[in-house]
């Protein structure tokens, strides 16, 4: 097996393969995730994302928009608000913005009703205000679901795609996944097999910069979320998984699984773990 190893839109990239990606594939891959971070990067001054902050207008979006924003709105209402892309102001001002300063600021930023600032046909955005978008819920994991298909159109049939922990696969032999315990990354609350789908995990321990501040945001409230330690979706696309990893911080996991066809893992502060009844593997209890 060959490995791809590289850094990009802040966490480590590793694509597994029977054999060494060429150069052309290579580039396509790196030419895609560019794309996606010059649009949806709130990082950059010159992407999409900081245009939308800067005044309210009105964008038309690239073609891979209506997929992500899509999920975005079903996230948002299925979750009463807590998923939004609206909360990368308060995200900002809680020290995790564009220069990475990790210093939070003394005011609780509100984030704003997705139907008073933000209007989506399916392929323009349109702002009443000026609005800073952070696509995080969902983004990466969609991002890995691009570059699943760069390989495929490349004709790399076979691939397992980790992006800090967004993992999806391709090809005849499941892989087997450790759940990670956050209290103690050498240990494991479970293992899943992954086959033909994608696994993504969230947990507020990788990006905590200040007692109590991490990266989890309920929109409703513009503060961390301290109910769950972590979660872990599967589903077929990264994209789906990524984003119900996230709203299983806020709404009821078997709602959650009901209305996009997910198996779910929770951990509670408590230390109690929720799971489907579908989900396969083994968790330790």
């Amino acid at each position: 097996m060959a490995e791809l190893v590289f850094d990009a839109i802040g966490t480590r990239w590793e694509i597994t393969t029977p054999a060494p990606l060429g150069s052309d594939v290579r580039t396509a891959v790196a030419a895609r995730i560019e794309a996606f971070d010059r649009t949806y990067s709130r990082f950059r001054p010159d992407s999409l994302v900081s245009t939308i902050a800067r005044a309210a207008g009105s964008w038309l979006l690239p073609p891979d928009a209506p997929p992500l924003l899509d999920l975005y709105r079903r996230l948002y209402l299925v979750t009463e608000g807590a998923v939004t892309p609206l909360v990368g102001r308060a995200l900002s001002d809680l020290g995790y913005d564009a220069t990475y300063s990790l210093r939070p600021t003394a005011r609780t930023t509100a984030v704003p009703a997705w139907d008073d600032v933000l209007s989506w046909d399916g392929g323009r955005l349109t702002t009443s205000v000026p609005v800073l978008l952070d696509v995080g819920a969902a983004g990466k994991g969609y991002l890995v679901d691009l570059v699943a298909d760069v390989l495929a159109h490349a004709g790399v049939a076979d691939h397992v795609i980790d992006a800090g922990g967004d993992l999806r696969h391709h090809g005849d032999d499941a892989v087997r996944v450790a759940l990670e315990d956050p209290r103690d990354p050498r240990l494991a609350v479970g293992v899943v097999p992954l086959r033909d789908g994608a696994l993504c995990a969230s947990a507020p321990n990788r990006r905590t910069w200040a007692p109590g501040v991490h990266h989890v945001l309920d929109g409703r409230t513009g503060l961390p979320t301290h109910d769950v330690l972590a979660t872990w979706a599967l589903a077929p696309t990264a994209m789906v998984a990524d984003g119900v990893a996230t709203a299983l911080f806020f709404a009821a996991p078997e709602l959650l699984a009901a209305e996009f066809g997910v198996s779910y893992v929770r951990l509670r502060h408590d230390g109690r773990a929720e799971w489907s009844a579908d989900l396969p593997g083994e968790i330790f209890s």
